[in-house]
């Protein structure tokens, strides 16, 4: 389980919700979370067949060993998926 807590009486930014990787890195603070997964590509399908905006599509990462997308919740926070491959 991970749980993330913030206190106080968070005041809104202006950032906009993610839709692009490169955009999202402008802003500070927070930035995403990773999630690992057994199959990133039927990951992406599934989360693509119930509305999810991929922010990316599944890309290989040869130095990590690892195939990663990302996506936004409905909030605009960003997820990323990983796959050791």
């Amino acid at each position: 389980m991970i749980e993330l807590l913030g206190g106080g009486d968070p005041l809104p930014i202006d950032a906009p919700a993610c839709k692009d990787l490169a955009d999202s890195l402008r802003y500070s603070g927070y930035h995403h979370f990773c999630i690992n997964v057994a199959d990133i590509e039927a990951t992406v399908a599934e989360l693509r067949k119930r509305g999810v905006t991929i922010v990316t599509e599944p890309f290989k990462l040869d130095d990590i060993s690892r195939k990663l997308a990302f996506f936004a919740d409905p909030f605009g926070n960003l997820i990323e998926l990983a796959e050791v491959v």
